[in-house]
């Protein structure tokens, strides 16, 4: 078995923390590819000011795949998101992942609907809110499909959203929004806060999973808190999935120890998980 790694590289500047890599795009991939990732996940905040090409030619020089494209700096530095009381934000939210689908086609990449969801403001119901967010994803669903393109969203803590905390709301949403291109990306940072049982949460999901976060319970890399990832890896291949498991942590000690501890840790539970 050889277990697909990634990890989170910004094509731009960005105030999220998570994100290990910023900088010099080429500089990083190298380091990225020498220390024996598989890929990289792009965090672009707008798909018109990156240049797509000099990407590309950048992923096949140090054969690198794009298995995802992040969205979430479009609420962070923006403040764009489906279900903003202001329609011009809604619709600017909306036509923003409506942008990055030639680019995630192009690469096969599934596009990850985090923050992007939004939250609630005041004035606003959570009722209201909610289906805001399902006529986006609708909308976005239906727009991706004829490309190929699929979209994930992600179930994030209590303390960034109410909308979409836990794996059985991601599911009902998916119900409702109905599209057989929008599932779900599982977070084990996001999960350690709210799933009673990760194991458990993983299998309902099943072939939901489009996409999968690797931090610790501190957010810090694998093997830096106290989350069983030997555990949760076994169950998620037990479902099924083939796709990346990507680095999505803090760039603690720095950006680089942090990639290096990941993949030696990642890679050993890889050689364990084949004996078993």
């Amino acid at each position: 078995m050889h277990m697909k790694l990634a990890i989170v590289l910004s094509t731009q500047p960005a105030k999220f923390n998570a994100v290990a890599f910023k900088g010099d795009l080429e500089a990083n991939v190298a380091k990225i590819a020498r220390w024996g990732y598989d890929g990289v996940e792009l965090a672009i905040r707008d798909p018109n000011i990156v240049d797509a090409e000099a990407i590309a030619a950048i992923m096949d020089r140090y054969n690198l795949a794009i298995p995802a494209i992040g969205t979430g700096q479009a609420w962070g530095e923006e403040g764009l998101s489906f279900p903003d009381p202001d329609p011009a934000i809604r619709r600017a939210a909306i036509e923003r992942v409506k942008s990055h689908i030639p680019l995630a086609a192009r690469f096969n990449a599934v596009i990850i609907i985090g923050l992007l969801r939004g939250i609630v403001k005041p004035g606003v119901s959570q009722e209201q809110a909610m289906a805001w967010v399902v006529e986006a994803l609708q909308e976005c669903s239906e727009a991706a499909a004829p490309h190929g393109v699929r979209l994930a969203l992600e179930p994030i803590n209590r303390y960034e959203t109410t909308l979409i905390n836990t794996v059985r709301e991601g599911l009902s949403l998916i119900e409702q929004v109905g599209a057989d291109n929008f599932g779900l990306l599982l977070d084990t940072f996001h999960m350690n806060i709210e799933e009673p049982d990760m194991e458990e949460s993983i299998r309902l999901a099943g072939d939901r999973i489009f996409h999968f976060h690797v931090a610790d319970s501190n957010r810090w890399y694998p093997g830096a808190g106290h989350i069983d990832f030997r555990s949760l890896l076994q169950t998620l291949f037990e479902t099924g999935y083939e796709g990346f498991i990507s680095g999505e942590f803090m760039p603690e000690p720095d950006a680089d120890t942090a990639a290096q501890r990941a993949i030696s840790y990642l890679r050993n539970l890889q050689t364990d998980l084949t004996k078993t």
